[in-house]
C-alpha cells in the first residue's frame, strides 16, 4: 500500500493548513486491497468546526489514481470512496447481480443513490465509483477486497469489492450489498459531479 497527497478543500473556502491531515485522508491500494480492521467511522474521522458549520463540497484532484486503486478524501465527517474501476471490475458488475440484495439500486434512491448514478455502472463515469464508505448495517468502514477469487471471509467466486468484517457484509465494485447479510442497503453515492476531466467535487451535482 502506498500514501500519495491530493488537493482536496472545501469548495470555495481556504483550507486551514493545522487541520490538512485529517481534513483530507487519501489511500490508495492496488488491486490486492489490504486488510484492516473495521473500526466506526465516527471514530476514524473527527471533522473540522468548518466542515460541520458549513458541511462544505469537497473539491478533488483524481488525476493519480490508477486503474484499480482507491483514494478516500472526507466529507462531512464521513469517508467518500474514489475508485477507479478496471476493464475487468465493469465486467464483473453484470455477472453478480443475480447475488445482489438491490443491483438497481432501487431501495431509498432518493437517500441512497442519485438519478444519475441509478445505471449499470452506479456511476457518473464508468470507470470511477464515488460512495461513503460506510456500511449499512451499524457504520463501520469496509475494507478493499479487490483481488478476486477465494479468500477468508469470501466465498470462492468472489469477484471483488468490499468487506465488512464487524459482521460480514459484502459489496460487490459498485458498493451494491449481497444478498442474506446483514447490511440492508447499498453504499451511499453522495452527490457529486465533474469540474473537468481530473477535479470531482463532493457535496453537490448541480451541473450533473
Amino acid at each position: 500500500m502506498t500514501q500519495a497527497s491530493v488537493n482536496a478543500v472545501p469548495h470555495g473556502a481556504p483550507l486551514d493548513k493545522d487541520k490538512r491531515n485529517w481534513i483530507v485522508a487519501t489511500a490508495v491500494a492496488g488491486t490486492a486491497g489490504v486488510a484492516a480492521v473495521a473500526v466506526p467511522f465516527v471514530s476514524s474521522f473527527q471533522p473540522s468546526e468548518r466542515a460541520k458549520a458549513a458541511g462544505a463540497a469537497v473539491e478533488v484532484d483524481i488525476s493519480a489514481i490508477k486503474p484499480g486503486e482507491k483514494m478516500t478524501v472526507e466529507w462531512r465527517g464521513k469517508p467518500v470512496w474514489i475508485v477507479r474501476r478496471t476493464p475487468d471490475q465493469l465486467a464483473s458488475l453484470s455477472k453478480v447481480e443475480p447475488l445482489l440484495a438491490d443491483p438497481k439500486s432501487e431501495r431509498k434512491p432518493s437517500e441512497l443513490t442519485p438519478e444519475y448514478a441509478r445505471n449499470d455502472n452506479r456511476s457518473i463515469k464508468p470507470e470511477t465509483l464515488v460512495v461513503v464508505g460506510i456500511c449499512s448495517h451499524l457504520g463501520c468502514s469496509p475494507t478493499d477486497k479487490f483481488q478476486p477469487g477465494a479468500q477468508p471471509s469470501l466465498p470462492d467466486d468472489w469477484a471483488g469489492g468490499f468487506l465488512c468484517p464487524c459482521h460480514g457484509s459484502t459489496f460487490d465494485i459498485a458498493g451494491r450489498v449481497y444478498k442474506n447479510k446483514p447490511a440492508p442497503d447499498n453504499l451511499e453515492v453522495p452527490p457529486h459531479m465533474y469540474l473537468s476531466d481530473t477535479r470531482l467535487l463532493i457535496g453537490e451535482d448541480k451541473k450533473a
